[in-house]
């Protein structure tokens, strides 16, 4: 029989979700206003249980979705842009045209995942951005390297905004930086992964009768499938009552909904909400610099092989191969930074320091041409800041 969990306020039974959004609502409900606090131990115990379950089924998860849509700039230097013709500005449309659906169908995807459990949502999303990364291994052409791109943007589009979603629904504010971390780390990997992966896929050449950059996508299609199967029997749909958590631990989970719902209200979407958000200058602040951010890191990241290899002069081996310290040195300063905000509270702070080094690095590598040591130095520069910006803006 299991033992009754403690809390720091004793004598008062939990309520139910449904209860602690009628309080919401009706603040002269009696007891709305009382918050259970559980024991703080307990309450670290069971966040402890939910990193260990949660936090590598995201990484890997965002792993495979920044792998996917990075992966034509490992792609176009063992052959892609050769074998479809494609001019500097085709590769470049090609690449960017990705954006177009990937935000002008975030809202609207979130909106209809909403009504769907979140492993089945999630799911869905990786299935249809499996598919279509398998399915850029046989494009023959800009046109259809184009449409892939746009179909892959579609199915990506939600994705993000419903794991960070699912984020709030588990942890406090204070507690989310680590875990955007663990999402931002893997993005780092993924740019690592992505070239040790295409160095040795270069050795493959043609093989069964396709190219190098074919096997590429396949491969990495292929990977993102499994991921799909993980997340369709080992998410929780309500983090609050997961299998895996014991009854004195889900209801911890229920006072730390109570807690959230406090302090953010209903969870019932309402269109004045987004009324009030447009009109909130903080909002346009932030999304203003992740505009900025996102240049930034998806520019450089996506380019960084080109840029190694065109700008730079290296082969296409080279290019692949040292573009992976150059991503691991963003993983580890995003962690560092990341656990530094969420102790301090200085996240803008740290942003502003940092994104410095990206103004330098760019400084060198635009104004310095007969020098391929120090370029190289710059793209460290520019990579110190490359997932501090867009993480530590998204908390």
């Amino acid at each position: 029989m299991p033992s009754t969990p403690k809390y720091d306020q004793v004598g008062h039974e939990l309520p139910s979700k449904q209860d602690m959004e009628a309080a919401i609502a009706d603040p002269q409900r009696e007891n709305a206003s009382t918050i259970v606090v559980p024991d703080r131990q307990l309450e670290k115990k069971v966040v402890h249980e939910l990193d260990l379950r949660l936090a590598p089924m995201f990484a890997v998860l965002y792993f495979v979705a920044y792998l996917d849509r990075s992966n034509i700039g490992n792609a176009a230097i063992v052959g892609l842009t050769e074998d479809l013709r494609l001019t500097g500005s085709q590769f470049s449309t090609a690449t960017s045209v990705f954006f177009a659906t990937y935000v002008a169908f975030q809202i609207p995807v979130v909106l209809a995942m909403k009504k769907l459990k979140p492993s089945r949502a999630i799911t869905m999303m990786v299935i249809g951005w499996s598919t279509i990364t398998i399915g850029t291994a046989f494009v023959k052409n800009y046109g259809q390297l184009v449409a892939v791109r746009l179909l892959l943007g579609f199915c990506e589009a939600g994705f993000f905004p419903t794991l960070s979603l699912y984020i709030t629904m588990v942890y406090k504010r204070e507690e989310q930086g680590r875990r955007i971390a663990y999402l931002f780390g893997s993005v780092a990997l993924a740019g690592m992964f992505g070239g040790l992966l295409a160095t040795g896929i270069t050795k493959i050449g043609h093989a069964h009768g396709l190219n190098a950059w074919s096997w590429l996508y396949i491969i990495e299609g292929c990977a993102s499938f499994i991921a799909a199967a993980w997340v369709w029997w080992g998410l929780p749909n309500d983090p609050s009552h997961a299998k895996f958590l014991k009854p004195e631990e889900k209801e911890v989970m229920l006072a730390r909904d109570r807690q959230r719902l406090e302090y953010l209200g209903s969870l019932n979407f309402e269109w004045a909400e987004v009324g009030r958000a447009l009109k909130d200058p903080k909002v346009w602040l932030c999304a203003l610099i992740q505009f900025f951010q996102d240049i930034i890191l998806y520019g450089f990241s996506t380019f960084l092989p080109s840029i190694l290899k065109l700008d730079l002069n290296f082969n296409a081996m080279e290019a692949q191969y040292l573009s992976v310290p150059v991503y691991l040195l963003g993983g580890i300063v995003f962690f560092v930074a990341a656990i530094m905000g969420d102790k301090y509270k200085l996240r803008g702070t740290f942003l502003g320091i940092l994104d410095i080094f990206a103004v330098v690095g760019y400084a060198i590598l635009l104004g310095v041409s007969n020098s391929p040591g120090a370029r190289y130095f710059a793209c460290y520069l520019i990579a110190i800041p490359l997932y501090c910006g867009p993480g530590l803006n998204e908390i």
